[in-house]
Formats: structure tokens, sequence, C-alpha cells
């Protein structure tokens, strides 16, 4: 099987998140990491690939900086990475950047199952994997916790997560899955994995290589922008409720008076 993951550098999760001057997240100032949801996708192709053979590619969106998450899932122990770096990329909303992605898989081409990450923890919108899908023209299988391929029959059987419990899913391949953080246990890179991500090959490709015009993308191809931002308020004092004997009335109240019950 041939399994791409998609996968993105995304501001460490407990960072100070805040906008630049082009009202885009200030990736510059904060820590950044590999994408936590994203780690699943990679423990999950791993699992696939252990089970059936053939190979795991990397493939990120992003900045120079990005580099350092796809090592990490090359340490991992994905096999090779697609890295499309471009100064016009920055400021691309989930729309152009599922175009981006879908150029490139053509690119890399010949592919089995795409899997990415349900959401990234920077933006939280959960809609590349089904644009991506619905640009390549695959089957979409969203929020899965639980899946089987055959590789022989070109299916796949999956648990799709939903309010009110799970469906049972099947697809034909190629095909795109999302997954949630219920899927697997990501595994932690070994020294033997760390050091042999470096010598793994890395293929950075441009807006030209995928075809692409620089106006599609960006601030000016994306079909959302911020217009105005404003600092969260700082937070008020909390309401003290004193137990003279009928403290349990005056919480209630208190409750009640918020419409919490």
């Amino acid at each position: 099987m041939k399994i791409v993951v998609c996968v993105k550098q995304v501001p460490d999760t407990w960072a100070e998140k805040k906008l630049d001057a082009s009202k885009t997240l200030d990736r510059v100032s904060v820590d950044n990491i590999l994408n936590e949801m994203d780690e699943f996708a990679i423990e999950e192709a791993l699992q696939m690939t252990e089970a059936h053979g053939g190979s795991v590619t990397v493939l990120c969106m992003g900045p120079d900086s990005a580099t350092e998450a796809i090592r990490k899932a090359l340490s991992m122990g994905a096999d090779d990475a697609v890295h499309v770096v471009d100064d016009a990329l920055k400021g691309s909303c989930a729309a152009t950047t599922s175009l981006v992605l879908a150029k490139a898989l053509e690119r890399i081409g010949d592919y089995d199952l795409v899997i990415a990450g349900s959401e990234a923890s920077d933006a939280r919108t959960s809609v590349v994997p089904a644009m991506l899908a619905e640009r390549l023209g695959i089957p979409q299988v969203t929020f899965v916790n639980k899946v089987e391929v055959d590789p022989n029959a070109k299916t796949l059987k999956a648990n799709r997560i939903t309010d009110d419990g799970y469906q049972v899913v099947e697809a034909s391949l190629p095909a795109m899955i999302s997954a949630v953080e219920k899927m697997n246990e990501p595994r932690y890179p070994s020294f033997k994995g760390i050091m042999a991500a470096k010598k793994k090959p890395v293929e950075t490709v441009s807006l030209s290589d995928l075809g692409i015009d620089a106006g599609e993308v960006g601030l000016g191809g994306s079909w959302t922008q911020v217009n105005s931002s404003a600092d969260r308020p700082p937070r008020s004092a909390g309401t003290i409720v004193e137990d003279d004997g009928n403290g349990g009335v005056a919480l209630v109240d208190f409750l009640a008076s918020k419409k919490f019950v």
C-alpha cells in the first residue's frame, strides 16, 4: 500500500496565540510542533504498512520551519516526505490549502490511501480532509477511530464517530480518512528513528512545480480572511458565596441566575 499522511506544523497547544500585522497567526514568536492529531494519522499509516507492506509518505504545506514537524514524522517511521513551501502561501485558508495539497497529491500519484488528523490545533476547522477528497474525487470517511483495509480488494471499512455513537462505513480505495485521538496510541520516536530521519529524502516543491498561480492562494486568493480582531478581555473576579448555614440555597440561586440550572 502507498499511504500519504498530511501533516501540519502548528503553535504549541499551550502557547499564547497572537495575530501578526497581516492578521494571520504569528508563528515566529512561539514554539511550533507537529500537530498532535496528525500523530494518530501517522501511527495508523505505519501500522497498516507493517501489516500489509508498502510505504508512508508525509505531505506538508508550510514555511521552512515546518521541516522540524516533517522530521518528527519521519523519525516515527515514515519513509519519505514532500514539503510544499512558498512565500506566497502565507495566510492561505482551508479551501486554498486543500487546493495546494490536492495538486501535490496528484503529483505524488498512485496512492491507495490519504490520512490526516481530524483537525489542526490552531484553526480547528476540520474541513480540509473533506475539501481535499472532493478536489481529488475520491471517497472520504472523516472522524474515524477504527479502520480495516483490504489491499487486495481495494476497500476499507471504518467506524465514523458521530454525536450519537458511530457509523460503519465502507469505501473503495483510493480514499481519504481523518483520524480522531481514539484511533491508536502514537509511538515515540526512538533514537535510531531520529538518526535515520536525518537521512530520509524530503522533496521540496514550490507553487510553480504544482502549476498553481500565486494569486490563487495566500491572503489574496483565500475565500475567507480576518477583517478585525480584539484581545480577550481580562477575567473578572468571581462571585463568592458565603456559607452561613444557607450556602446551598445561595449557590442554587446563583446558578439559576446564570441559567445553569
